[in-house]
């Protein structure tokens, strides 16, 4: 262990009354605590929201009036000292979930591994769902008070900004991040120099230096290796989130699985869990199978120990996000450290030997699926799935008896529950409801909000996504090169009363976007008729390597801009956080048409029900076991189909039958009459009650430590 500190920079100048916003900026807490964020809107609205809500570059950019004007405010200090006060109890508290059920726990650690982790929109360092979702975990182990640390990089170009151009192609434009306007903390050593990490890539040392992120209680320690001791190849490793350069994919899976255990080490931690969120962060296996072989250990004992506490998350079917690695880079990477371990070429590489009928492949799920004695898919079809696909690591076993089980993902509330609606749930379900968020006695307390209460929140909601789209819509056509019918299909013409679908996420082909553009004649009946008008807003990126993908934007943005549709189809751009959030909070049934049964899990459908958002989805990964025919819909039947032809016609025939049938006409129920639709309320309110505490990361996350982290932790010496 090396000496090091955790610096807060305190560069702001800030009236002394109000001079621990410093503070507030640099701990993420602020980003699912509505009252804090208030503070910075408070101080200028405006520049908030130029700003994309961030924190720190609000601090540097806020004019002094305005500081001088909240420092003498006193309604705005009475909020200040209110915030401050919950922040300094959240912080110090000894009454977490996991102090109270695990007290002689407390002294345990887990190290949690992720290749991106979706924080908030100010800190782009996350391309979709598995960031997010890793973001939640950590943002929900600090609610409950685990000992966890988390482990990954921060990426000097982020992902992407998307654009589409007239045509409705996807342009991938770079950016790069300023990082005195993000919220990392410098780490550094007894002497204030940079803490830095190194690991032996191939003829050379690469060196990387270690960021803090504070995210409520739990230290995010973040991985970079821009440094001028780098060579310019090696400075790059941590450039840019999934680089599709096969050579720098393994040395960023390097870095991070044998550099995040090294620098855990360094810091100081001995984590008695180490999570491997997907197989990005496989290699810390062969890092901690060469310390206990260092130390002694036979190679064989070395892998019992580290399976006992080693659990792996294995987030898709779809081989794009199964890593493997040709034989060649692993002898190029590993040659050195199986000499280390003991072992030959081939036994090192059937660690994670992956056989194809043109030669073999080493796997990351496999190498983490085989020194993992925790193992588990994101739903239960994708459970059943895990187990069909990787039974042939279990010869000797039926598919049934293949040791992969599952825990449904879960979405944090706070981060995505509108605040309308947060403060209605606080009146209606008692004091310390936050604290209840898994317990589904308390949300039947749904039942006590009037239909008018709850229908007026809804289109409150409506009316301020509208109003994001038409103003984001303003705004790029007075500072881009936007022409006239691009403004159209950003949303200048939605309608506040009009029953709105959301479909937005990675535009993948599997994900199907164009299913609901299959029969176009017969949806430009349904979103333009004229007493039950319907309108689709679309948002999401292909990764820049998937042509198909953005393919499948270009067919959509078609749509979107065709004149025949009026402006009822529309099309968000550079789909982030921010558009997530007026997304799932606004519309009012959220679309999802993925081919069955490659949908591991997803959240967003999540996300939106917990707002009172009804889904309309393919019976494919949470919503299969989520839904009860009576809070959504759902498009198809339980089963796959061999021939993916088929399976589209009979699931659009599905998806426009029940759109004209039962969605629409129940939506514009007593619309003539100018009362509000009760029978929709009820369901929506039946979605609320159902999926609310079941798919929410505290019902999630404890799982993970009753069935995953306590046999680990009761077992482990810290090694």
């Amino acid at each position: 262990m090396n000496e090091y500190r955790i610096l807060t920079p305190n560069s702001f100048q800030l009236p002394a009354r109000i001079h621990r916003l410093s503070e507030l900026a640099y701990n993420l807490y602020w980003t699912w605590h509505p009252e804090a964020q208030k503070l910075f809107q408070y101080i200028n609205s405006s520049l908030w929201e130029d700003l994309s809500h961030n924190a720190i570059a609000f601090l540097r950019k806020v004019d002094r009036t305005s500081l001088n004007a909240a420092a003498n405010d006193r309604f705005f200090l009475e909020r200040y000292d209110s915030v401050l006060e919950q922040f300094d109890h959240y912080i110090v508290s000894y009454d977490t979930w996991f102090d109270r059920t695990y007290p002689h726990l407390k002294e345990k650690q887990i190290a949690y591994f992720s290749f991106e982790f979706g924080l908030h929109e100010s800190f782009p360092v996350y391309a979709g769902g598995l960031g997010v979702l890793s973001g939640d975990h950590v943002k929900e182990a600090s609610d409950l008070g685990l000992p966890l640390v988390g482990m990954g990089f921060v990426y000097r170009e982020g992902y992407f900004t998307q654009a589409i151009s007239e045509s409705g192609w996807q342009e991938d434009r770079s950016q790069s991040l300023k990082f005195d306007e993000l919220p990392l903390l410098p780490v550094v050593d007894d002497k204030n120099n940079p803490f830095l990490v190194t690991v032996n890539l191939p003829d050379r040392d690469v060196h990387a230096r270690v960021w803090c992120v504070q995210v409520g209680r739990v230290r995010l320690f973040l991985l970079d290796t821009n440094l001028e001791k780098n060579n310019p190849a090696d400075r790059q490793i941590t450039n840019r989130l999934y680089n599709s350069e096969v050579e720098t994919r393994i040395s960023q899976e390097f870095m991070l699985g044998v550099g995040g255990v090294r620098a855990l080490r360094l810091l100081g931690f001995q984590p008695d869990v180490w999570h491997m969120n997907e197989g990005h962060s496989a290699f810390l296996t062969v890092e901690r199978l060469r310390e206990l072989v260092a130390e002694g250990e036979s190679f064989e004992k070395a892998m019992q120990q580290i399976r006992h506490s080693n659990t792996f998350t294995t987030h898709t079917p779809v081989p794009a996000g199964n890593d493997e690695f040709p034989i060649y880079l692993i002898e190029k990477y590993f040659s050195r450290i199986w000499q280390e371990l003991g072992l030959n070429h081939d036994q090192f590489i059937d660690l994670a030997r992956h056989t194809y009928s043109w030669g073999d492949n080493f796997s990351m799920p496999i190498l983490a699926l085989r020194l993992s004695e925790q193992r588990n898919a994101v739903s239960e079809l994708h459970g059943d799935v895990s187990r069909r696909m990787w039974s042939f690591l279990w010869p000797e076993k039926s598919v049934d008896e293949v040791p992969i089980d599952y825990i449904t993902n879960g979405v944090h509330h706070s981060s995505w529950l509108a605040r309308r609606m947060g403060l209605l749930f606080a009146r209606h379900f008692g004091a310390g409801w936050q604290d209840r968020l898994d317990d589904p006695e308390m949300w039947s307390c749904i039942d006590n909000i009037s239909d008018g209460e709850i229908w007026a929140v809804r289109q409150h909601l409506k009316r301020k996504l509208i109003s994001f789209a038409t103003q984001r819509a303003r705004k790029q056509w007075m500072t881009t090169s936007f022409h006239p019918v691009q403004v159209i299909a950003s949303g200048v013409l939605l309608d506040q009363y009009a029953l709105t679908i959301g479909f937005a996420r990675r535009f993948s082909t599997y994900k199907r976007a164009y299913l609901i553009l299959r029969d176009f004649e017969r949806l430009l009946k349904i979103i333009n008729n004229p007493e039950k008008p319907v309108q689709i807003i679309f948002a999401g990126k292909a990764h820049p390597s998937d042509e198909p993908g953005k393919l499948v934007i270009q067919e959509v943005y078609r749509a979107v801009k065709d004149a025949k549709c009026g402006g009822r189809l529309v099309f968000l751009e550079n789909y982030d956080m921010n558009v997530a959030r007026y997304l799932v909070q606004g519309v009012d049934v959220w679309l999802n048409t993925p081919r069955r049964p490659n949908e591991a899990s997803g959240t967003s459908g999540m996300k939106a029900a917990l707002n009172g958002v009804l889904n309309f989805s393919v019976l494919d990964g949470w919503w299969r076991e989520a839904y009860n025919g009576r809070n959504g819909w759902a498009i198809g039947s339980d089963m796959d189909y061999p021939d993916s032809e088929q399976q589209d016609a009979i699931d659009s025939e599905s998806l426009y039958d029940t759109l004209e049938k039962e969605i629409i006409p129940l939506y514009y129920q007593g619309h003539s009459t100018g009362s509000i639709p009760n029978d929709w309320i009820a369901r929506m309110k039946e979605s609320i009650r159902t999926l609310s505490p079941q798919f929410s990361t505290r019902r999630m996350v404890k799982e993970y430590v009753k069935r995953f982290y306590l046999p680990a932790m009761n077992g482990s010496s810290g090694k």
